[in-house]
């Protein structure tokens, strides 16, 4: 039994969680949740405390993993950019239907399991000289809410540039307040010389970065997990990888292969992702195409050929 005597809610709960022992990665499937329940059941007869309650609950809500229990499929780019990705060239309301036909597609080959859409939106934008454009709040809110009614997960994507990494996701912070919000951290844009250098994150920097996240979370009483997706197609973008950490109590990573070419060349760079046991759940990415100029997969891999990767991904997004 916990002495909350001297502990506030996220402390007891935190407290918990470490005497209880780490959930992730090992059983996320819904079916933990009947084992909780024999676990509560088996307990003798006393009152909880508010703090221990609290504790408690906020494990039971970490049992329903949105990764294992779920496969995400995501629509991406920016709101005002039509050749940033599909979600510039169609408005709210169509790429919401759009993605519950893609779903159905989905399910058809994925096991049967559900599946969650999401926008998967690039708030910050690298510009010239590393610099940083950031998406207005009245047009990121409008998106996040229009989710939030409509059962869509949202992701917010910063390009970091030539700024620090930890300073860009902070940035990002303040919108976990909504319950449907996720983020994404892409190494490739964090360079002062966009589109002539690819840029990149160390370990230490994604460990840091997850911890950041999580603390956050503690402090503002935000229940659950959270997503933090790293975006990789080469080894350049993330130093040291083998050092990277994927056991955070609040915090999901998610290594996102996102290169783009014909399917023998993405299932290379897949393989390549797939090296990363320390970072086990991986995410795809595939590019429809667009506008002229813009490179797009030749041709596009079907839903059985993406679930056929290995591992399988359990983030799916389309540019």
């Amino acid at each position: 039994m916990l002495n909350a005597q001297s502990l506030s809610a996220p402390q007891a709960q935190e407290e918990y969680n470490r005497a209880a022992g780490p959930l992730f990665p090992n059983a996320f499937f819904s079916n933990n949740i009947a084992s909780l329940r024999a676990e509560e059941a088996s307990r003798p007869f006393w009152v909880f405390t508010e703090s221990e309650s609290l504790g408690y609950y906020n494990r039971y809500i970490e049992a329903q993993s949105i990764l294992f229990n779920y496969d995400i499929l995501a629509y991406y780019g920016h709101p005002l950019s039509a050749r940033m990705g599909i979600l510039g060239r169609h408005t709210k309301e169509e790429l919401a239907q759009m993605l519950w036909r893609t779903a159905a597609q989905h399910r058809q080959v994925n096991g049967g399991r559900e599946i969650r859409k999401a926008f998967y939106i690039i708030f910050g934008t690298v510009w010239p000289a590393g610099e940083i454009g950031h998406l207005r709040e009245s047009v990121l809110t409008e998106y996040i809410e229009y989710a939030l009614e409509n059962d869509i997960l949202v992701f917010l994507d910063h390009q970091i540039g030539r700024y620090n990494p930890i300073d860009s996701l902070r940035r990002m912070l303040p919108w976990l307040r909504y319950p449907n919000v996720h983020l994404a951290l892409d190494p490739e844009w964090r360079t002062s010389r966009p589109m002539e250098e690819i840029g990149h994150l160390t370990a230490v920097e994604i460990n840091e970065a997850q911890k950041v996240m999580e603390d956050y979370m503690i402090e503002n009483n935000i229940p659950g997990e959270r997503l933090l997706v790293i975006h990789q197609f080469n080894s350049i973008m993330i130093r040291n990888r083998e050092n990277i950490r994927a056991d955070l109590s609040r915090v999901r990573l998610v290594l996102n292969i996102s290169g783009w070419g014909s399917p023998g060349l993405k299932r290379d760079t897949y393989a390549f992702g797939a090296q990363a046991a320390n970072i086990p759940v991986k995410g795809f990415k595939l590019w429809y195409e667009g506008l002229p100029g813009v490179h797009f997969d030749d041709p596009l891999m079907t839903p059985a050929e993406v679930y056929g990767l290995d591992p399988r991904p359990y983030l799916i997004m389309y540019q």
